[in-house]
């Protein structure tokens, strides 16, 4: 050991404290004990109490010592500011309990050696590597200690395992060893030799690349191991070769395939899961795709088999037969939600092939185009998957998964060779055959959605027929399948289609909406909020029944499928839009609403969903909400006050836990809702508030949480577009903390809410009007740093649009002072916006652009192939836009008309074509 030594004093203090935390029996005892570890943490040594503990004390309870072996654990990031000696002390008293007599003792002190050695990493502790790596040689006991820690280290940061350490590197003699162990005589041994060597594949550690022939040979001699662990290693060491470095198995790919199918159908489940994941990873890769082809007739039909409900399923399951809707929830339940506020910005047109919207995969992953893939949020979430996301990942869902891809990439080369075998499920007796067989329907439909379409007029009914079926997970999983065809079931030309499917399928779901079992509530609730969104308007006629099912499915559910029911509201109102005006609508809606909002508090974590929800509605009902604003609108300002003080408290007090921000978000959310409904009909609430609402808000803009600050700038866009008189006189100081947000190299965690300002300030200076003297004083400012956020080659393309269009109305009401930078953006701003839907936003934009070029026509000579093509896109500009594109080609041509044809020769020709039938240029 060291020359640290404890004092008597501290030692029995922290010794006390970990006895106390034995005592269950009072929750305020828990909450003192934490407060008084937590307070310890402020103790320069504290870790190494707890490692003396740990090591030293014989005659204390294994128990207790492990305590604080776990302890030391979670409090490891300490020893970065630890003095040497309790670093030394800490380090040699760890290495010391991992030899401890004690299984215990043991065990505590090997997830202390992980931690510690991923927070010193290799470099600042290279004698326990080096002790852990000496133990391989040892007895059977000491491997297995070993590897369960090397095993953890390699799999949670092989990177820092891959470093030079006084000249060598450990993987350079870590690795043959690992190779050597692959052979042991001991299951386990083997097992953990395996997944060790595995972890480096995707790190490209060169270390095992110089033995990959080696490896790879090792992995084919423990394909057939007796041991399931080994062969699941097996498995999951081939899938990570495939997807890291599928040279290496394109040589024996045929052998490769027919061992992976056979370990998809290994009576081992997580053999079997492993194995799955090799086709779900092939299928991913696009540059694999000819290689996977030849393979689907027999692949295809093993995935499906591998989507029935396995015995441990339905034993997960157990219970999900029953009538269970009376049945109160367990807090266990309900997921976490998280609410990422609201955001501003343009639909694109069919041209980009909608590309950066949400895709939605068969399991609830929703993926992203890569074209934002510097700057992604945090925007993924599952609640858009019926399936049972309350348990864990296996073989079902990832089969699922693997189909839902493979449907993506061949189509209807897919269900040409799935077909028979999925007839033969979904006629099958047995229902658990069926239900898979509707599984695989859903999972298909995405890719196969051409090749699958003239069988749908069968397969629908068949669905909505499935409804009934009598096991509550036939019923489930049959409304999330529905809700994957619901678009088709909605897009039919002829009120035919519409009686005989869309029809049909909506009462179906509603039914499911009200069924007994909560499991198919859920699935019912999800799949009609998928339909709401693909029916939109076309649901206005049959808004009375709808609304009667889901309010009546106010009373009748528990509290998570409550939050479900929400989202399905809010859904409905923004599908349906102001056809909810009407008063029947509003008096069947309203009451239920009402009744659920004046039984929440304001810190109840229920009233968030509730609150999401009521902003679209008041969107919706616009001015039939005026009778229930009030008290609306004066508890979301309360909220915001009680948010904003509780905020400020946290930071003068940083030791006290941070206040969840989301009901701020929320409360302004509803508030951007009300603006849109009510408009100037809010002025009376916002004059007669206290606080006062606008400096209320200006403290929002200044929160030091992006969320909050993202949700403000909507609020400030929507006043403008449907109040400006009331936010006009507080501008000033808006302004100054709008400009601030508008940072031309903004921070990933920030990209929202500066989109949001971007937004704003457009539909500022529309309304403040051409040549105002008020905003002329910030239209360098804004300029300044709205030119880089669109020139910014990283930023994602939502930023780009929402710069560009408020560029554009900036220079439509200021075109001298913006019109000489022309030249610097017009490309840019151009490439921005050709592939946005045309609407009010672009044409506005367009407008500002054409009056800069007015201003500047040497300023687009540049970009003049962009500006065209941009014009060109426009389906149906309006009639002022049109005739300003005509004057400017016009007058390019006139003005020299030689030059003109020469850069216009150089265009691709369907552009020559359109300007020309189009413009006559």
């Amino acid at each position: 050991m060291t020359s640290w030594s404890p004092q008597e004093a501290g030692l029995r203090e922290i010794l006390q404290t970990i006895h106390d935390s034995t005592n269950t029996s009072s929750a305020q005892i828990q909450r003192d004990i934490t407060l008084k570890l937590n307070n310890f943490t402020r103790v320069p040594d504290y870790i190494a109490y707890l490692a003396y503990i740990l090591t030293s004390l014989s005659q204390e309870e294994d128990r207790i010592r492990t305590i604080a072996g776990y302890l030391l654990k979670n409090n490891a990031r300490l020893i970065l500011r630890s003095s040497s000696e309790v670093v030394s002390f800490v380090k040699a008293a760890i290495l010391q309990a991992f030899n401890d007599p004690s299984d215990m003792i043991r065990n505590a002190a090997g997830q202390d050696i992980v931690a510690f050695l991923g927070i010193l990493e290799p470099k600042m502790w290279p004698e326990c590597l080096m002790q852990l790596v000496a133990q391989l040689d040892a007895t059977d006991e000491d491997q297995q200690a070993a590897f369960n820690v090397l095993e953890k280290a390699c799999e949670d940061y092989p990177r820092k395992l891959d470093v030079e350490i006084n000249g060598s590197y450990p993987l350079e003699f870590m690795i043959p060893k690992f190779l050597v162990l692959t052979e042991h005589h001991n299951s386990k041994i083997r097992s953990h030799a395996v997944a060790c060597l595995s972890y480096f594949v995707p790190v490209n550690a060169n270390a095992l690349y110089t033995h990959i022939d080696t490896f790879i040979a090792c992995l084919f001699k423990r394909a057939s191991d007796e041991d399931p662990t080994v062969r699941r290693h097996v498995c999951q060491a081939l899938v990570l070769l495939l997807a890291s470095r599928p040279d290496k198995l394109m040589p024996e790919l045929g052998n490769v395939a027919e061992y992976m199918l056979f370990s998809t159908k290994d009576k081992n489940e997580i053999v079997a899961l492993e194995a799955c994941e090799f086709w779900l990873t092939f299928a991913e890769d696009p540059d694999l795709a000819p290689f996977l082809h030849p393979l689907l007739p027999r692949v295809a039909p093993v995935l499906l088999d591998c989507m029935v409900y396995s015995e441990d399923d339905l034993l997960w399951l157990d219970g999900d037969d029953e009538e269970d809707a009376a049945v109160p929830d367990k807090d266990t339940d309900i997921k976490p939600r998280h609410y990422g506020g609201k955001s501003h910005g343009y639909e694109r047109g069919e041209t980009n092939g909608g590309d950066e919207t949400k895709k939605v995969g068969a399991y609830g992953e929703e993926q992203l185009d890569d074209a934002d893939d510097d700057f992604d949020e945090d925007e993924m979430d599952d609640d858009d998957f019926a399936e049972e996301m309350s348990t864990e990942w296996n073989l079902r869902k990832c089969a699922a998964a693997a189909l839902d891809v493979l449907a993506v990439r061949f189509g209807p080369e897919l269900l040409n060779v799935m077909l028979e075998p999925l007839k033969g499920k979904l006629w099958n007796t047995d229902w658990l055959q069926r239900e898979s067989a509707i599984l695989a329907l859903g999972a298909i439909a995405e890719g196969c959605i051409e090749a699958v379409e003239p069988h749908l007029p069968t397969l629908v009914p068949y669905l909505i027929n499935s409804l009934h079926d009598p096991k509550p997970l036939v019923r489930s999983i049959t409304c999330w399948s529905l809700g994957r065809y619901a678009s088709w079931c909605v897009q039919g030309a002829t009120e035919d289609h519409k009686n005989q499917f869309f029809v049909p399928t909506m009462e179906g779901l509603l039914r499911m909406v009200l069924d007994n079992n909560k499991r198919v509530q859920e699935a019912g609730c999800s799949a009609f909020a998928t339909l709401e969104e693909d029916a939109g308007p076309e649901l206005a006629p049959y808004l009375e029944p709808v609304l009667r099912n889901l309010v009546f499915a106010f009373d009748k559910y528990q509290h998570k499928n409550m939050l479900i029911l929400y989202d399905a509201v809010g859904t409905l109102a923004d599908a349906v839009g102001s056809a909810l005006q009407n008063p029947l609508y509003v008096e069947i809606l309203m009451p239920p609403l009402n009744n659920k909002w004046s039984k929440l508090k304001d810190d109840d974590e229920d009233l968030i969903p509730l609150l999401e929800c009521l902003a679209s509605v008041t969107i919706a009902m616009g001015p039939a909400f005026l009778p229930y604003c009030g008290p609306i609108f004066d508890r979301c300002v309360n909220i915001a006050k009680t948010s904003i003080l509780q905020y400020q408290t946290y930071q003068q007090n940083p030791d006290l836990d941070e206040p969840d921000k989301t009901f701020l978000v929320v409360a302004l959310d509803l508030l951007s809702g009300l603006t849109q409904g009510l408009g100037m009909e809010l002025k009376r609430l916002i004059e007669n508030g206290e606080p006062a609402f606008f400096q209320l808000l200006v403290v929002c803009l200044k929160h030091p949480q992006a969320p909050v600050r993202q949700s403000a700038y909507a609020l400030v866009g929507d006043l403008a577009m449907a109040c400006f008189p009331l936010l006009r006189p507080h501008m000033g100081a808006i302004m100054q903390e709008l400009i601030l947000q508008l940072d031309p190299e903004p921070r990933v965690e920030f990209i929202s809410a500066c989109n949001n300002a971007a937004w704003s300030v457009g539909e500022v200076a529309l309304r403040y009007g051409r040549d105002d003297p008020e905003f002329r004083q910030w239209v360098n400012h804004l300029i300044a740093r709205l030119v880089p956020i669109l020139l910014h080659p990283k930023a994602p393309r939502s930023l780009h649009e929402n710069a560009a269009v408020s560029i554009g109305r900036i220079g439509l009401m200021h075109p001298a002072m913006v019109a000489p930078l022309l030249p610097e953006f017009a490309q840019a701003w151009c490439q921005a916006l050709y592939e946005i839907r045309d609407n009010e936003e672009k044409d506005s934009a367009f407008r500002g652009l054409c009056t800069l070029v007015q201003a500047n026509p040497m300023g687009i000579t540049k970009s003049l192939l962009w500006f065209c093509n941009a014009i060109v896109r426009w389906n149906s500009p309006s009639e002022e836009l049109n005739s300003m594109f005509q004057t400017l080609l016009t007058g390019f041509k006139a003005h020299d008309a030689a030059g003109w044809q020469a850069q216009v020769s150089t265009f691709p020709p369907a552009i020559q074509e359109r300007l020309a039938q189009r413009y006559g240029v």
